[in-house]
């Protein structure tokens, strides 16, 4: 019998502490040795983009492999989201696909998660009590979320170019987290916090990266291709810089691809991946006037670890459909 889980039963047992502790898991291995991470494959359709993320994790028993699609005419021809993903599920002794799962709202907890970890980890320990989030869209509250439980967080403030995309964020994250959450007038209002968010859809860096202050930690987001980025060289080149891979970090992110590309940085600028800094093979921050930079690109290991602990979850709670197939 296979378990179907739609968005809801999700929604219904998947928290951002509880996922946070798996991913963080899921990088552990990682570094370990433990886990097994092919490239994505991406095929191309005539209308869209289709990938599967496959990924393998031997301590936490967990094997699955998400498939994502980006068709852009879905919303004007079918009355469909543009990206549609689904989490396969397997045992990982027989193969067999235990579990079907919507995965929209796990992409963006684990997406948020990883930033978490990140912010554990990287962020000053004493004192960092604002976040200053760029965007205000799904993403950018998961990150608001993700950042609120890795610190006691005092204030936050929003910025989008909608303001009223931004008003929404502060009404909706105050309740949520019971935090005072403010919309920003302007993006610079923002270079004062501690704990820095870029979670937005910008291909051209979003600040000016001489005007940070020491002792800021960055979680950058939103840019994905070797061509884009939130981030401008100037806080790249300043910063301590951390990926969830430095495979995906080489071939996918534009935030340091292009530093490098300028000749402004080598790739030796890259300093650990989020994995070796979870486990002590590398430091974290070495004192509090560091600038700590997280890139996080997305790895399947994330939806892996989030899927298994969705699923256990869910038979617990009682959650889904079960069907013949």
């Amino acid at each position: 019998m296979t378990l179907i889980l739609n968005r809801a039963d999700v929604i219904s047992v998947l928290e951002m502490k509880d996922c946070m502790d798996v991913v963080e898991k899921a990088f552990a291995e990682l570094t370990n040795g433990t886990a097994v991470l092919p490239l994505r494959i991406g095929i191309t359709p005539p209308e869209g983009l289709a990938l599967y993320m496959p990924a393998y994790l031997k301590e936490m028993k967990a094997l699955a492999c998400k498939v994502v699609t980006v068709y852009k005419n879905n919303p004007l021809k079918h009355n469909m989201p543009t990206t549609i993903g689904k989490v396969l599920l397997q045992d990982p002794e027989t193969g067999d696909v235990i579990c079907i799962m919507d995965g929209g709202y796990l992409t963006a907890v684990r997406t948020g998660a990883a930033s978490g970890v990140a912010t554990k980890y990287l962020a000053r320990k004493a004192d960092s009590q604002t976040a200053g989030i760029f965007g205000a869209g799904v993403q950018a509250k998961m990150q608001l979320w993700a950042v609120a439980e890795a610190r006691k967080l005092s204030k936050a403030f929003v910025y989008d170019v909608s303001e009223e995309a931004a008003e929404k964020f502060a009404s909706e994250m105050s309740q949520k987290l019971n935090i005072i959450v403010q919309r920003a007038r302007s993006s610079e209002e923002l270079l004062e916090t501690d704990i820095i968010c870029a979670a937005t859809s910008s291909n051209v860096p979003l600040f000016d990266g001489n005007k940070i202050k020491e002792g800021t930690h960055i979680n950058g987001i939103g840019s994905h291709t070797p061509n884009a980025r939130e981030l401008d060289t100037a806080i790249v080149k300043r910063s301590v810089f951390i990926g969830d891979s430095k495979e995906a970090c080489f071939k996918e992110a534009g935030d340091i691809l292009i530093p490098i590309a300028e000749g402004a940085i080598t790739e030796n600028h890259f300093y650990a991946e989020l994995g070796e800094i979870i486990t002590g093979k590398k430091s974290a921050r070495k004192n509090d006037s560091e600038i700590t930079l997280f890139k996080s690109n997305g790895l399947a290991i994330q939806d892996v670890a989030t899927a298994m602990l969705v699923y256990q979850k869910a038979v617990a709670a009682g959650k889904g459909i079960k069907v013949e197939i």
